[in-house]
């Protein structure tokens, strides 16, 4: 899985800006940036300079000048990789950037692969699997909770409570093999008991993981939010309202939205990827209908509902038809249209379906505030909460981790069953095993090699 020769990429954006990055990494990093580097000062010899200093000088082709601009040499073992690293900061345009590419290739370098510098990071043993994956998550962090639960990650908080978790069965493993290799210095007897109160707490460390992850796929990607309610009660303009621009159509024809209306909104920090659905009704219209059953499969598995009500309007049977559907689920009831006469009664509605009530107009704005501060409400001090503590965000670890729990519950029913202790030392070192591969101590070569193919090129 470990190539050793030097590996080029563009580590900057591919597109035209003030600065671009080409990174090498490698043994020969420093010997193919001299051959490419030439520094403006006459005392300065590339392979003579110290590691983390920079010089400023001519970027060439053989004979041709391509660029002006400035090496910045890291020796290994610190650096990003834990090898040689040069990395040429030359203009940011797209040719000049091919040019220098070509060089460096020509050189002696070779292309990275997508990932290839963050995966040398992981095999050289300066970060783990899920200290490299948080690199990728970082990189897409949607908003600051992301970017905040990511670096903790990054930073090895999950590699931590992993190894704990792998030191303490490892002990456990190591000392019923003990015990059954020389019983006359190790005794077994009383240690089933023992050992339950250690997986019983094992277990309750992963649980407390694994019910970290909702919140953490919601930190990572957003909260799934889907605005439904009858045709005509203003879920187009809340939308638009919610974007500050007309993206979605507007009518007072009913029916106007016939399919969904995807967007990404950033509410105080708060990413909602709201979903705008067609108006729920019965309908003979065959597209209609076609757009009402796909509002309802949304709902189905939405994090949060915005239900929105015409209030100008008595509710009828088309309500009573979505609030049927999405009773049991997170509701947040909209008022909208208060600045026309109100003809729904809030304790009426709240009879049939709870959920927090918010009256708005969304063709005015009247009532947004109200609603932002509900919404940053329900994240922060309801059911999609957020704290400083340690969130599952990677789907991978949430499954590594289910089969973790499967094994130490095997454990107990072997105890439980008065199995003899060599069956324990089975399900401890497969639960070992599973969590090994979050941080990569048991990681395949193929599952690496997929990870890091997700990345983008020169990290």
């Amino acid at each position: 899985m470990f190539k050793e020769d030097t590996i080029c990429a563009i580590a900057t954006g591919m597109g035209n800006a003030g600065i671009g990055i080409i990174r090498i990494s490698g043994s020969n990093a420093v010997d193919i940036a001299e051959k490419v580097f030439f520094p403006i000062r006459d005392n300065i010899k590339v392979a003579e300079m110290k590691s983390y200093t920079a010089a400023y000088g001519t970027i060439c082709d053989g004979e041709n000048i391509v660029d002006e601009g400035i090496l910045l040499l890291m020796r290994a073992p610190h650096t990003y990789t834990c090898e040689d690293v040069c990395e040429l900061q030359c203009h940011g345009g797209m040719v000049v950037m091919r040019k220098v590419m070509e060089a460096v290739v020509k050189a002696g370098a070779r292309t990275a692969e997508p990932g290839e510098f963050t995966k040398r990071a992981f095999l050289n043993g300066r970060i783990d699997l899920s200290q490299a994956e948080s690199v990728m998550d970082l990189i897409h962090a949607k908003n600051e909770f992301a970017v905040k639960s990511s670096l903790m990650q990054l930073r090895g908080d999950l590699k931590n409570v992993v190894e704990n978790l792998r030191e303490t069965i490892l002990y456990n493993v190591a000392f019923i093999e003990s015990a059954l290799d020389d019983p006359e210095h190790y005794s077994l007897e009383g240690y089933p008991q023992k050992l339950r109160a250690i997986v019983d707490k094992l277990v309750t460390n992963v649980d407390n993981l694994l019910i970290t992850f909702d919140n953490g796929k919601v930190l990572s990607e957003g909260i799934k939010t889907v605005i439904v309610g009858k045709p005509n009660a203003g879920k187009s303009s809340l939308l638009n309202m919610f974007l500050g621009e007309d993206r979605a159509i507007v009518t007072d024809i009913a029916g106007t939205t016939r399919d969904v209306l995807e967007e990404v909104v950033n509410i105080n920090g708060i990413m909602l990827n709201i979903v705008d659905t067609a108006g729920i009704r019965e309908t003979s219209d065959v597209v209609e209908k076609i757009g009402v059953d796909k509002a309802l499969d949304y709902v189905d598995n939405a994090d949060l509902i915005l239900y929105v009500v015409d209030s100008s309007v008595p509710i009828d049977d088309n309500d009573m038809q979505i609030i049927a559907r999405i009773s049991g689920k997170n509701v947040v009831i909209i008022l909208n249209k208060s600045d026309l006469e109100t003809k729904v009664d809030k304790m009426l509605i709240n009879s049939y379906i709870s959920g927090d009530i918010v009256e708005i107009s969304a063709t005015t704005g009247e009532g947004r505030n109200e609603l932002y501060q509900l919404l940053n409400h329900m994240f922060f001090e309801g059911k999609l909460s957020y704290n400083d503590q340690l969130y599952i965000t990677n789907t991978r670890h949430k499954n590594e981790l289910m089969a973790t729990r499967n094994s130490l519950t095997k454990v107990l029913e072997s105890i439980d069953m008065g199995m003899e202790e060599d069956f324990f030392s089975i399900d401890l070192m497969d639960a070992y095993e599973h969590l090994g591969l979050i941080i990569g101590e048991t990681a395949r070569d193929d599952l690496a090699d997929k990870i890091f193919k997700e990345f983008c090129m020169g990290k």
